[in-house]
């Protein structure tokens, strides 16, 4: 019979009002202030609350066979930590080897969603090798509806391209008019730099910075720009987590580079300590890009505020306590990732809203609204206005906590923000008009996610 959300403070990311919200057949048919619900609708009271559209995380890994190992979540744990954290619609990763067929791939991961996702879900599909076998089975991925490629300019011999390929690619997407996500480091670099303190007897969590530090990723950040630049392609730099990259970027921009940039919420709290903790304990915070120095935090806020920085995700890549010990001996083969689809949306409210770095209207579009625009998925996601999916997030900002891995949803042993207080929870979180989430636990169906294929 429907669903009705009364008296409500909607913030989109251009709006700010009190109205009520009526969804009916899985879309956003009325605002209006004092409607009346018909007889067997459901209501819910958002008094004193927000009413935000539905968060959209464009960087997740749930599926992913990575460095020796799986990661812990399945599309059914991913889903659920994601909308009890308020992430309606995740943005995935098809990531197949170097030697595996696209088509192949896109097949498996689309399996592993499918009647077990508990949100709407998409990918981006990872080119991994380029030939013209592969070039005719992107055309079909594309033609199915996804229409964003992902490049590595990182992990040599395993996911990495090398230029010939990277170059064809971004031809191949400025034909389909696809935008080509990039993890930007120097590959060889690393290379060279890892063997150099294994050699040496650096074999430690902390070593992993060393190896990867700002200025890798600022020279991988230009050359995808300078390949961009000469093909004609869209860009969009993932997970970036420092200045020296940045500037990179906004350079690039400058001489009409059609360059997006993404940031990650660890990014912006965590620092490269966290990875130096002693007993092994760093080996949790172990991603690339490293962690950084904490001086890199205000400048990546105030690039979000500004709009330099277009979308805040978290690049959720989950390994446990036992995975991160295969490196115990050797850094190189601690797998990269850190747990964050649970908490990016309240650590974003907490210490970006809260604490004055970000208002309302930005938090909505970084975290949800931008990741629409730029991926094919607006007005349909990102926004709340009539004939837009009634993925909803009413999310009450006087409710306090504090994370830990004892109450979160990821299949996790460990959280990455334990400890870390939080404002506000969601209190309620819809999927197409069904409610999924009350008081910030789930409460919904399994399994109703759809694939979104998209303009």
């Amino acid at each position: 019979m429907g669903l009705l959300i009364k008296n409500g403070r909607i913030v989109t990311a251009d709006a700010d009002y009190t109205a009520d919200i009526w969804c009916e057949g899985e879309t956003i048919s009325k605002i209006e202030r004092n409607l009346q619900p018909p007889p067997g609708a459901e209501v819910i009271d958002a008094s004193g609350k927000f009413v935000f559209p539905g968060f959209i995380d464009p960087h997740t890994h749930i599926y992913l066979p990575f460095m020796g190992t799986f990661s812990k979540d399945t599309y059914e744990t991913a889903t659920v930590a994601a909308l009890c954290g308020g992430t309606t619609t995740l943005i995935d990763f098809v990531i197949p080897g170097r030697e595996e067929e696209p088509l192949k791939a896109f097949d498996l991961w689309r399996s592993k969603a499918e009647g077990i996702a508990c949100s709407d879900y998409t990918f981006h599909m990872a080119v991994t090798r380029f030939d013209s076998q592969i070039a005719s089975q992107l055309k079909e991925i594309v033609k199915a509806g996804v229409k964003s490629f992902k490049v590595f300019l990182a992990y040599k011999g395993a996911l990495g391209i090398d230029d010939k390929e990277l170059y064809e690619t971004l031809k191949l997407a400025r034909s389909l008019d696809v935008i080509t996500t990039a993890h930007c480091e120097n590959a060889d670099v690393i290379s060279e730099l890892q063997a150099e303190l294994v050699a040496a007897g650096r074999t430690g969590p902390e070593n992993h910075y060393v190896s990867r530090p700002p200025l890798v990723e600022a020279e991988g950040t230009r050359h995808l720009c300078t390949m961009a630049e000469l093909t004609g392609a869209k860009v969009y730099v993932v997970h970036l987590s420092c200045e020296e990259a940045l500037r990179e970027a906004v350079a690039a921009k400058l001489r009409g580079t059609d360059v997006q940039v993404e940031t990650l919420i660890q990014y912006l709290l965590l620092d490269m300590s966290y990875a130096e903790r002693p007993n092994f304990e760093g080996a949790k915070y172990v991603m690339s890009p490293p962690l950084r120095n904490k001086s890199n935090q205000a400048v990546l806020w105030a690039a979000l505020k500004n709009g330099v920085i277009s979308t805040l995700a978290t690049d959720h890549a989950p390994f446990d306590t036992k995975q991160k010990l295969m490196g115990k001996d050797n850094f190189c083969l601690i797998p990269n990732g850190i747990p964050s689809l649970e908490e990016r949306v309240k650590m974003l409210y907490t210490y970006g809203v809260a604490e004055g770095r970000l208002d309302l209207n930005r938090f909505v579009d970084v975290a949800s609204t931008q990741a629409a625009k730029i991926f094919g998925l607006f007005p349909k996601k990102g926004t709340i206005q009539l004939g837009s999916d009634a993925d909803l997030v009413v999310y009450d900002p006087k409710w306090h906590g504090t994370v830990s891995a004892k109450t979160h949803h990821m299949n996790l042993d460990y959280s990455a923000f334990e400890g870390f207080a939080v404002k506000g929870r969601c209190s309620a979180v819809t999927v197409r008009g069904k409610l999924q989430v009350k008081d910030g636990e789930f409460c919904g169906a399994k399994g109703i996610g759809q694939f979104l294929k998209r303009s």
